[in-house]
């Protein structure tokens, strides 16, 4: 009995967390981690303040429980659907570029990529937030070099897969915050079309550059 109850309670605070973090994700995504305030959260997730509290005792903790979920939801929209639809090589790169495109453009967070807001804002401010803002990002990047690593024997003219990554990372990152300030979705066309233009000119097949094609048309 008392095991289920334990039991009971664990779930229904699980359940809660869940609750807030998705409440807490958007918010950031829009205006910022420090925006992020136990009072606000809890309004906006039909919770008591003393609930959430309890579930993340600071600010901080608050902050780095949202970097998680955000880093969960990322992975899941980007990594792991590309993964799951493709092979390692050409066509996961690409899979991957599509993915990244789809989860900005459809706004899977509110206001744009969860990472290019909080990178600008902590950019300055070290501290475990930042350093878990830095980890979701390398991770990302750092997954792109080793697609593109195994995408080589396709790619014939790539040098050096880890910096084409960052010029991609580069191309993305300028879609989502030009779509943002102009609220157009003609930034993700030309970044769609700027990485198929460059993997085409290192060699690719354009027969599996097709999904960059269907992303090209604003």
């Amino acid at each position: 009995m008392t095991q289920g109850v334990i039991d009971g309670r664990r779930a229904r605070g699980d359940e809660s967390r869940r609750i807030v973090l998705a409440e807490a994700i958007d918010i950031a995504s829009i205006e910022g981690l420090d925006g992020l305030s136990i009072g606000r959260l809890a309004e906006a997730a039909g919770q008591s303040k003393s609930g959430v509290a309890t579930l993340f005792g600071s600010k901080e903790s608050l902050q780095l429980a949202t970097v998680a979920a955000a880093r969960a939801r990322f992975t899941s929209t980007v990594i792991e659907s590309a993964r799951a639809a493709t092979p390692r090589g050409l066509s996961r790169v690409v899979a991957l570029v599509a993915a990244w495109l789809d989860y900005s453009r459809g706004r899977v967070f509110t206001g744009g990529c969860f990472f290019a807001a909080a990178s600008v804002e902590f950019d300055s401010k070290p501290g475990p937030v930042r350093d878990a803002v830095t980890d979701a990002l390398d991770t990302w990047e750092t997954y792109l070099a080793i697609s593109l690593g195994y995408a080589r024997p396709e790619v014939p003219g790539l040098g050096d897969p880890a910096q084409l990554a960052f010029e991609i990372t580069a191309l993305l990152d300028a879609a989502n915050t030009r779509s943002l300030l102009r609220d157009t979705d003609e930034p993700y066309a030309r970044a769609a079309a700027a990485v198929r233009d460059r993997l085409r000119a290192l060699g690719a097949d354009d027969a599996v550059l097709t999904p960059l094609d269907e992303r090209a048309t604003p």
